[in-house]
């Protein structure tokens, strides 16, 4: 059995409140469907449909001040409080307590000790390699993980042999932003597809989705709503394509942010943990679920890795 993890930069559940939320407005017809019908909001959770499991997860983990991203996908990362055991939240990129607190013992890390395949489906283009290597930039929590497990990060060569996918998972950002003429474009459909096609390559798989928590702090409802219909898209294509007795996907954030566009800060919310796939795997999954400390544990149990 094999798990994706669909990694949403700054989404929590928040309250029934169109005014500020852009799940109430967003038409996500999909996403809906595993919902019983009922928007990505507080009071869905917990619910049970035929393929899916939502848990509403707390990502303050007792500690005090706004949850941030550095140490909340580190938390996921290697199922320790991170928080905690620093005293502070910290983000978005680590800084060395978040590194040295991280360690090396990570989902990617034990997935290759185990013998077994992990990867990051994100493709990054040439002048972030560049950043990193300059010293101009460094490393989020996620590629930082990645990189400490001995594993390739995507390029833009890999894009272009769709062997991964763009951060917008469409491509069309590299064309409009990163000026990249050549770079291959798909509607969101088929990206949906092409991720569940690359995660069978993988016991392990991860994509990582920043876009939400950049839509929130820009407080632009008509572009958080379109951003949220496109992903709708994405999700149809993946959950069309995918055998649910294969594996688990598995979507999961580390702090609020997108569902309250009242403000440009992080949230308090809890992140929704949203559990794709046979009944089984998932009940399995979810049971005793609380926080985003137990997210790391579970899929080493389902994955059968040492943690």
């Amino acid at each position: 059995m094999r798990i994706l993890f669909l990694f949403l930069d700054g989404v929590g559940l928040g309250v029934n409140d169109p005014s500020a939320n852009p799940f109430v407005n967003a038409k996500m017809p999909t996403l809906k469907k595993l919902l019983n019908g009922q928007p990505l909001i507080e009071a869905a959770a917990p619910c049970s449909s035929e393929r899916a499991s939502l848990l509403a997860l707390d990502a303050c983990l007792g500690v005090p001040g706004l949850p941030q991203s550095a140490t909340g996908q580190a938390t996921l990362l290697t199922g320790r409080n991170i928080p905690a055991m620093l005293g502070y939240h910290y983000g978005p990129k680590p800084n060395p307590e978040v590194s040295e607190a991280m360690g090396q013992d990570t989902l990617f890390s034990r997935t290759v000790a185990a013998g077994q395949k992990a990867a990051l489906l994100n493709a990054y283009p040439p002048r972030y390699f560049q950043g990193i290597e300059s010293g101009l930039r460094i490393y989020s929590s996620i590629p930082l993980a990645v990189s400490r497990a001995g594993i390739r990060l995507c390029t833009q060569e890999d894009l272009t042999a769709g062997q991964a996918l763009a951060a917008d998972f469409t491509g069309q950002g590299w064309r409009r932003m990163l000026r990249i003429k050549d770079s291959p474009i798909m509607d969101e459909d088929t990206a949906g597809r092409k991720l569940c096609e690359l995660s069978r390559e993988y016991d392990f798989s991860m994509f990582e989705y920043w876009a939400s928590d950049y839509a929130g702090h820009k407080q632009d409802m008509d572009k958080a709503v379109q951003l949220l219909e496109a992903f709708d898209k994405v999700l149809t294509g993946l959950v069309n394509s995918w055998v649910d007795e294969e594996g688990l996907i598995l979507i999961t954030s580390d702090h609020g942010n997108l569902e309250d566009l009242s403000t440009r800060r992080h949230t308090f919310a809890k992140v929704p943990a949203i559990i794709i796939g046979d009944e089984t795997a998932r009940q399995r999954f979810a049971n005793g679920l609380m926080d985003i400390t137990g997210i790391a544990t579970r899929c080493s149990k389902i994955l059968n890795l040492s943690s």
